[in-house]
């Protein structure tokens, strides 16, 4: 079944220009972006987008961290696009089977440098 799904590459990974290898591995994947952008989030949208999260200890830092530099927002296309864009990424770390990205499969810290 083709899906769609929201993914945003974080400003750690377009400080390292990450980007590329990210976007290929959503390819290999069968992901195809079907919308991109690069964007600075504001302090006020990154609280928005983050307001499920705002009770919780790590909200501020969070929000530091998501207006420290630009981000790469897309929507990705593809059969079981949001399964498979989970098992590429990893889920939400603040969530019991999430994991930090980097335990995400093909996390690799050698490309990143």
């Amino acid at each position: 079944m083709s899906e769609r799904t929201l993914a945003i590459i974080k400003p750690d990974a377009v400080k390292k220009n990450a980007i590329g290898d990210i976007i290929s591995r959503y390819d290999k994947a069968g992901l195809k972006p079907v919308a991109i952008r690069m964007m600075q989030f504001s302090k006020s949208t990154a609280e928005g987008f983050y307001a499920v999260h705002k009770a919780r200890p790590f909200f501020g830092e969070l929000v530091d961290f998501m207006i420290s530099a630009p981000v790469v927002v897309q929507v990705l296309q593809g059969d079981n696009a949001i399964s498979k864009y989970r098992d590429l990424m990893g889920a939400d770390p603040s969530t019991p089977a999430g994991r930090p990205p980097t335990e995400s499969p093909g996390y690799d810290p050698r490309r990143l440098r």
